[in-house]
């Protein structure tokens, strides 16, 4: 196992199984990505209500969104970066709407388990410093999904 994933369930709507399926497809992701051991993150699944929360406290977007993430790596310009001899690599946090993750799972016509493996894998390479704000990183961003999730087996006919 490269990493430590603590799940946070506020919904009480995700089953161990989709957890598991979860943390399957991030060390997957992760091992693609040369990710070195011992790193951590946590991944929380909400509501629309308090992702919209969050994307007005922290982005300035008063809307409900399907994922955020939040990279511990990412510095802004008068933060010090600590780093600590035996401490695990913190990644950051992923917080998925489980609402929003029904809703685009019905809309795009597979399955809740597939909407929730692309969206914990989307916020996952945001946390790795991949975006999608210009055209060329989109495409990069985008490509790379796709293909870990084909290559892990989790395709939208799912």
């Amino acid at each position: 196992m490269i990493f430590d994933i603590d799940f946070i369930d506020e919904t009480n709507e995700v089953s161990e199984q989709e957890t598991s399926m979860i943390e399957k497809l991030l060390q997957f992701a992760a091992a693609r990505e040369g990710i070195e051991e011992d790193c951590e993150l946590s991944v929380t699944f909400t509501d629309n209500n308090r992702i919209r929360q969050i994307n007005k406290e922290y982005r300035d977007k008063d809307a409900a969104t399907d994922v955020i993430s939040f990279a511990l790596e990412e510095m802004g310009e008068e933060e010090v970066g600590i780093v600590g001899a035996d401490m695990p690599r913190m990644l950051g946090d992923i917080i998925i709407s489980v609402e929003r993750t029904k809703e685009q799972a019905e809309e795009y016509g597979h399955s809740f388990e597939r909407e929730l493996g692309f969206l914990a894998l989307h916020g996952f390479l945001h946390l790795l410093g991949y975006d999608h704000m210009e055209e060329q990183d989109e495409k990069v961003m985008f490509t790379k999904q796709k293909v870990i999730l084909t290559e892990y087996g989790l395709t939208r006919e799912q």
